[in-house]
């Protein structure tokens, strides 16, 4: 049977000027025939997946039911069945709160909700919640969906990863329920139900838990490091004739968690801030004076009147002038202990620019009161009056480095994300397997954004449909445009015809967000 698609065509009613009559033409139908789906070359039969939280169907800071039957292999998957693709199982979470428990004690949280101004708690607009899944009843597997929150390239290849006995320290949660709490890998785990066709996106988590954590925590995988696991699972999965698809890493500071909270967020029109405003450049006109005498005027603190201000943040990569500041401000009259507590406080501090990235967790530390840094200056005699003003996270007090991903950091990890993706697409290439630049295509989302049918998806937080309240992972639409961009890879290598029979999904057709209410 060939698949048609009709086309309603409207009627033109023309009006003659050299006569009064009206002539009428019938509506009409002009049909469209679409080319019956195939498969080209690719054996679709038996379909497994691997890779981290992008494949397990990870959204909203959580996994869950819901989250899991939107994810891109589940929508691939029900393709596949089109042209005899088997079933696809996955360890569904049990419920659709996300979150896990341990012997009864909550380990990860439940999923965020959109509470009318960004995102929220789930317990903060429903209330307590009962989280269901328990880490000590995994699910029984074997699992076509091998994707696992939180990994990296070389934990698919490690023996143990999901073995809840060698949690927490060398095992992941979501490994243990993938694993059924064996000591296999992922990788053998996929290899012992020999696929036929396979998807493999990894790499992500190998560049962003430093990124997220503004380079303050974790590390980069180094190269060598990745190079062995990547060509170890590559290697592996096409030993006994599987094909495949791979993804590569997409730039980590396009992404909503980094492009939504800005550089200058301090506005004077707030009223908590803006009369502070006099008062705070009166308080820094000493410190600004030691920094021109010492020749730095560009640390130098200000803030604007009449504009939104820069947050003040500490940066690592400039010289600590904490020993020289302390001297410069005593010979202006400042007496030692005061000298040396603003020394040691704006020593290596700067006013944030346009090239700093802030994570979005920032906007909840932001103008706040730094409560580990009161509570010092307190207990070493400060009064809390002074101390309080003193301690205002961004204002007064130089925003930790975990809330600002600096210049520096960022270009680490684009060397480090380049270097991934030049493996990847050698891998790709030599094994001959199906390649999705997942890079370009978050590029496009922040630039621009992507139309697919009616809609169009950009990397703006909650309005862009793209990302989910996480800021990192994409929204149910996001992982169809994924599912799609998966396809078409597949199309181009394997002489498939998803997208020239018109079997691409609809994006239309899956939410942006989850309701509170879904339970």
């Amino acid at each position: 049977m060939k698949t048609i698609k009709y086309i309603l065509l409207s009627a033109v009613l023309i009006g003659f000027t050299a006569c009064n009559d009206e002539e009428d033409f019938d509506m009409t139908e002009a049909e469209v025939v679409l080319p019956e789906l195939t498969a080209g070359s690719a054996t679709l039969s038996n379909y497994v997946s691997l890779g981290n939280s992008l494949t397990a169907g990870f959204t909203d800071n959580a996994l869950f039911i819901a989250s899991q039957e939107n994810s891109y292999p589940n929508t691939l998957s029900q393709k596949f069945a089109l042209l005899g693709g088997g079933a696809f199982t996955q360890p569904l979470m049990n419920d659709n709160f996300g979150g896990m428990t341990l012997g009864g004690t909550r380990i990860l949280q439940p999923r965020l909700v959109f509470g009318g101004a960004g995102p929220v708690p789930l317990e903060s607009i429903i209330g307590p919640v009962s989280v269901s899944t328990e880490l000590s009843s995994p699910p029984s597997g074997p699992f076509n969906n091998l994707g696992v929150p939180g990994a990296l390239s070389f934990h698919l290849i490690a023996p143990g990863y999901g073995s809840l006995a060698n949690f927490p320290t060398a095992a992941n949660p979501y490994a243990i329920r993938v694993a059924s709490n064996t000591t296999n890998s992922i990788l053998e785990l996929a290899m012992a139900q020999t696929p036929s066709f396979f998807s493999l996106w990894i790499g992500n988590n190998d560049v962003l838990g430093y990124a997220t954590s503004g380079g303050a925590a974790g590390a980069l995988t180094d190269q060598a490091t990745f190079d062995f696991a990547y060509s170890t699972l590559i290697s592996t999965l096409t030993s006994q004739g599987a094909q495949g698809v791979v993804a590569n890493i997409p730039d980590v500071t396009t992404i909503p968690f980094f492009t939504t909270v800005p550089h200058n967020p301090l506005d004077p029109s707030n009223p908590a801030f803006g009369p502070q405003i006099p008062t705070l450049n009166a308080t820094f006109a000493q410190l600004n004076a030691a920094y021109a005498f010492l020749g730095m005027p560009e640390r130098s603190i200000v803030f604007s009147e009449t504009e939104a201000s820069a947050v003040i943040i500490n940066d690592e990569s400039i010289a600590n002038i904490a020993t020289s500041l302390s001297a410069v401000l005593q010979g202006g009259g400042l007496d030692p202990v005061t000298a040396g507590l603003l020394a040691n406080q704006f020593g290596q501090s700067r006013q944030a620019t346009a090239a700093d990235l802030l994570t979005l967790t920032s906007s909840t530390v932001i103008a706040t009161l730094n409560e580990d840094y009161f509570n010092l200056l307190v207990g070493g005699g400060v009064p809390p009056a002074t101390a309080g003003q003193l301690a205002i996270n961004g204002v007064t007090f130089p925003l930790a480095d975990q809330w600002v991903l600096i210049p520096s950091e960022q270009d680490e990890i684009a060397q480090a994300t380049n270097g991934f993706n030049a493996t990847i697409s050698a891998s790709a290439s030599q094994a001959g397997l199906a390649f999705v630049d997942a890079n370009g295509l978050l590029t496009q989302l922040a630039n621009g954004g992507i139309t697919s049918g009616d809609f169009t998806l950009t990397s703006s937080l909650v309005t862009g449909s793209a990302f989910s309240l996480d800021g990192v992972h994409p929204t149910a639409r996001g992982y169809a445009l994924i599912a799609n961009e998966f396809m078409r890879a597949i199309d181009v290598t394997y002489g498939s015809n998803f997208e020239a029979s018109g079997n691409f999904v609809d994006v239309g057709n899956y939410p942006t967000n989850y309701s509170p209410a879904l339970q």
